[in-house]
């Protein structure tokens, strides 16, 4: 496979071979990756369907695809054609930058965005000359924790600190709540700033854009708006989702980030989903927001969440012995805010009663929250929701069939009835058609060594976790 060549004008775009090729790929690649990853791509094929060029945005995303996905699809093509197929690699050609409107355009005399008929008393814009950072200095790389689940944001994220306005512009960071993109993006503004002080830099959540542009509307105010917002070297922006139905806000940041980019400064953007997903986002927009990098960060995984809470423990001068913060992990799963929520609610506990941190002070602290859990988590519901999730009847999980496709998924419940439920082993085995116990702890250790390895059976139990979670 060769890379970095323009696809050939002796190439059509003829999409037959490569629609069969992410057909399979979409149904062996989690979701949030073939979205990230493989969607994106466009291919170009030779007549004869012997050569396929993938245009990829940009050298991160092409490196990437190259080191993850790049023998899979090689196979897969080969696979689909019945011949072999020559698989390059080649950076898209960047778009030109759409003009944008004169500074001194009229102000609409008619506001459609309705959110400037519900905020008639405001207060006025920050002085331009000396605008605040907004930063949380708390926040850094440093004291981020680092995993497979945010390995990959974080490496972009620190690029972006150290080379401004270069490559990853913009860097668009999507994922659930509590994953920490807040974080992230938070990091890469201290980080600029702790190498060059003077730099104009400002984190703000979206709705305080949509509150900035209201004011400047109202007061006739866009110069002092232009010069706060047009003038950056660094524009941190998070959730993005909420200028959705906004058409002037979404108007004012548009001309923002073609003003931003025309200098070289740097735009990085937070959402809870990847820019194509985002409602009511017009399109030019959702182009520029794709036009960069775009990295998820998923939910923490179990070794990951063991070293935020030990660490975030230490930040509050207190000792979290390593069983009871697996005892936390193992209980609370789906963000690091709620991680964060149960260290506070046990520390709270201990310093109240007067006793060290233990899993039965653990326990005790967080009884209300496993109470739920447990309401809501059985085995049966275990079984249901993997047997949808793979396609297989309830009745196999407790039948003695054993082929692969039966097999693997009857393991995974058995898993996360282990991972999710207070059953002992024998009880579970007893749930499962009466195997015995030592049929589930082969099966518990074996997915669970698994899991480091594969990135797919990891994503797969995070959304299956995440789903029995609700």
């Amino acid at each position: 496979m060769s890379e970095g060549t323009p696809p050939s004008a002796a190439l059509r775009d003829d999409r037959s071979l490569w629609s069969a090729c992410i057909e399979r790929l979409a149904q062996e690649i989690p979701e949030q990756q073939f979205n990230t990853w493989i969607r994106p791509l466009s291919a170009t094929v030779a007549p004869d369907d012997s050569k396929v060029v993938l245009a990829v945005g940009n050298r991160f995303k092409l490196d990437w695809i190259r080191a993850q996905y790049a023998a899979r699809i090689s196979a897969l093509l080969e696979s689909v054609r019945g011949a072999p197929v020559t698989l390059e690699l080649a950076l898209a050609p960047r778009e030109a930058p759409v003009r944008t409107m004169p500074a001194n355009r009229p102000v609409f005399d008619a506001p459609a965005d309705p959110v400037l008929a519900e905020m008639a008393d405001v207060a006025p814009l920050e002085p331009a000359s000396a605008p605040k950072t907004r930063l949380n200095p708390s926040l850094t790389f440093g004291s981020l924790v680092e995993g497979s689940a945010n390995r990959m944001a974080r490496a972009a994220a620190m690029h972006v600190a150290g080379s401004l306005g270069q490559l990853y512009n913009p860097l668009f960071i999507y994922g659930g709540v509590g994953l920490g993109k807040t974080h992230l993006v938070h990091a890469i503004g201290n980080h600029l700033l702790a190498e060059r002080p003077q730099a104009k830099v400002l984190y703000i959540h979206a709705e305080q854009f949509v509150s900035d542009v209201v004011k400047a509307y109202q007061r006739k105010t866009f110069d002092e708006f232009k010069a706060r917002y047009h003038s950056l070297d660094l524009l941190l922006i998070d959730d993005v989702q909420f200028f959705a139905n906004k058409d002037r806000t979404q108007e004012e940041f548009f001309n923002a980030f073609e003003a931003l980019l025309a200098r070289k400064s740097h735009i990085v953007l937070t959402s809870d989903t990847y820019p194509k997903g985002l409602a009511d986002i017009t399109e030019r927009l959702i182009s520029r927001f794709d036009s960069g990098l775009t990295v998820a960060i998923e939910p923490p995984e179990l070794e990951m969440r063991v070293a935020i809470l030990i660490n975030k423990a230490a930040a509050e001068a207190a000792v979290m012995p390593e069983e009871v913060a697996f005892f936390v992990a193992k209980n609370v799963r789906s963000n690091v805010r709620e991680l964060e929520g149960a260290l506070r609610k046990i520390l709270a506990y201990s310093r109240f009663n007067q006793k060290d941190i233990s899993i039965q002070l653990a326990r005790d602290a967080l009884k209300d929250l496993l109470s739920i859990q447990n309401r809501q988590i059985s085995v049966e519901n275990i079984q249901k929701t993997v047997a949808d999730f793979y396609k297989i009847k309830v009745a196999d999980m407790y039948s003695k069939k054993r082929p692969a496709s039966i097999a693997r998924p009857r393991q995974i419940a058995m898993f996360l009835a282990k991972e999710l439920t207070q059953k002992s082993l024998p009880e579970i085995g007893e749930l499962f058609g009466g195997r015995d116990h030592t049929t589930v702890l082969h099966a518990v250790r074996k997915i669970a060594g698994e899991r480091q390895q594969n990135t797919e059976l990891n994503q797969q139990l995070h959304v299956l976790e995440q789903t029995l979670k609700g």
